[in-house]
C-alpha cells in the first residue's frame, strides 16, 4: 500500500530526477546515473529508488532494470516538483507570427498555430476554437458570387467569424443586397447564433414580400443551417502527428495507427477537450491529464497525457493542447500550451 506520508527533501529531489531523465532518455533509471548528481551514494540512492517505488511513485519494469516514473509519480512531478520552462525569443516569435498572421481568420490561425505547436513540442498540437452558439452576431455581409449564389459573412463580436455559400432563388441584383443586409442586419445583429436560429424567422419574416435579391428567403429557409454550430471537424486543429510518431512509445505500427485515429476523429477530439473540467479553469492556466485521467488509448498500446489550457474569446471557450505519451516534457508542454492560450485569448501573452 502506497504510504501516506509526504515525501523528504531527498525523496523529492530523487524522484525529480528520475523524472527528469526519463523524459529525456527513455531509458529506466538506475542508482548510480544518479549518485553523482545528487552527491550521495549509489547504496543510499537505491534504497531511496525502493522506499519510493515502494510508496508507488516508481515502477521497476525489469528485475535487473532500473526505475521509471508510474503515473502517480508523475503526478507529483507536475503538481509539486516541477519548473515549468519559459520559451524562447525565437519560439515566442513563431508563435506570434502564427496568431498575428492570419488574424481575423481563427480557422486558418488555429491550423497554423497546432502545427508550430506540434513541432516545438514534438508532440500533437491542437487548437480548438470556440463554439458559436454562443457568440453575438456583430453583422451580416453578403457577397454576391455570380448571378445564383452568394456569400453569407457572419461577424461575431470578438473577432470571430463564419462563412457559408448559399444558392438564391432569383438573379442577384448587387444594387439591392446592401439596402436588405441593414435590414437583416437591424433585426438580428445583438443576438446570439443560438437565439437567432430559434427566432430569426419569426425577426425577418415581414422583409420577404419586399425582397427582390432573394436572400431574405434563404434566412428563412436555411436559418437554422446558416446559424448553426460549426463542425468539429472546423473546430478542432491538429498538427504534429509526424513528430509524434517518432517517440519510442509508438514504435510498434499498430499504435501508430492509434494516433491516426485520433488525427482523423476531431469529434473525439474535441469531446476530450469541452469536458466541464477542461474549459471551467483558470483562461490560460494549464491543467495536466494523465494516463488513466485521459480516458483515451488503445488496450496494451502507449498511455496518453494531455496538457490544456482555455482561453475566452467573443462570449466562448475554445482550448490549446498538446497530446503525447505520459513520457513527455511536462514543464515544456505547460510552457507552450499556456503561451499560446493567452496569445489567443482577450488578454494578449505578454
Amino acid at each position: 500500500m502506497p504510504r501516506p506520508d509526504p515525501l523528504s527533501a531527498r525523496e523529492e529531489d530523487v524522484l525529480r530526477r528520475v523524472v527528469q531523465h526519463f523524459i529525456d532518455t527513455a531509458a529506466p533509471v538506475g542508482s548510480k546515473a544518479l549518485a553523482e548528481a545528487v552527491e550521495l551514494s549509489s547504496a543510499s540512492v537505491r534504497t531511496t529508488m525502493r522506499d519510493l517505488e515502494e510508496a508507488g511513485y516508481l515502477g521497476h519494469p525489469h528485475t535487473s532494470a532500473g526505475r521509471v516514473p508510474t503515473e502517480r509519480g508523475y503526478r507529483m512531478y507536475v503538481d509539486d516538483l516541477m519548473d515549468v520552462t519559459g520559451l524562447s525569443p525565437r519560439e515566442a516569435g513563431l508563435l506570434r507570427e502564427s496568431v498575428r498572421r492570419r488574424l481575423g481568420d481563427l480557422e486558418a490561425v488555429a491550423r497554423d498555430t497546432s502545427r508550430v505547436l506540434g513541432r516545438l513540442s514534438r508532440l500533437l498540437g491542437v487548437v480548438l476554437t470556440p463554439s458559436l452558439s454562443t457568440g453575438v452576431l456583430e453583422r451580416i455581409e453578403v457577397v454576391p458570387l455570380g448571378t445564383a449564389r452568394v456569400l453569407f459573412v457572419l461577424a461575431i463580436e470578438g473577432g470571430l467569424a463564419r462563412t457559408v455559400t448559399a444558392e438564391v432563388d432569383v438573379e442577384v441584383r448587387p444594387d439591392a443586397v446592401d439596402a436588405v443586409v441593414q435590414r437583416l442586419n437591424e433585426r438580428l445583429a445583438g443576438h446570439t447564433l443560438d437565439e437567432i436560429r430559434k427566432t430569426g424567422a419569426e425577426r425577418v419574416q415581414d422583409l420577404a414580400d419586399d425582397d427582390q435579391t432573394g436572400i431574405v428567403r434563404v434566412v428563412l429557409r436555411n436559418g437554422k443551417s446558416l446559424f448553426r454550430e460549426s463542425a468539429p471537424a472546423r473546430r478542432a486543429a491538429i498538427g504534429g502527428a509526424q513528430h509524434l510518431v517518432t517517440q519510442p512509445e509508438f514504435s510498434q505500427p499498430e499504435w501508430v495507427q492509434d494516433v491516426v485515429e485520433l488525427v482523423e476523429s476531431e469529434d473525439v477530439v474535441v469531446h476530450l477537450l469541452e469536458k466541464p473540467r477542461l474549459l471551467d479553469g483558470d483562461p490560460d492556466r494549464a491543467l495536466v491529464l494523465i494516463g488513466r485521467e485521459v480516458e483515451r488509448g488503445r488496450p496494451g498500446g502507449p498511455a496518453y497525457s494531455v496538457v490544456t489550457a482555455p482561453y475566452r474569446l467573443a462570449g466562448g471557450v475554445g482550448a490549446v493542447a498538446v497530446l503525447g505519451p505520459t513520457r513527455m516534457d511536462y514543464a515544456r508542454a505547460v510552457g507552450l500550451v499556456e503561451y499560446v492560450a493567452g496569445l489567443l485569448g482577450e488578454t494578449p501573452a505578454d
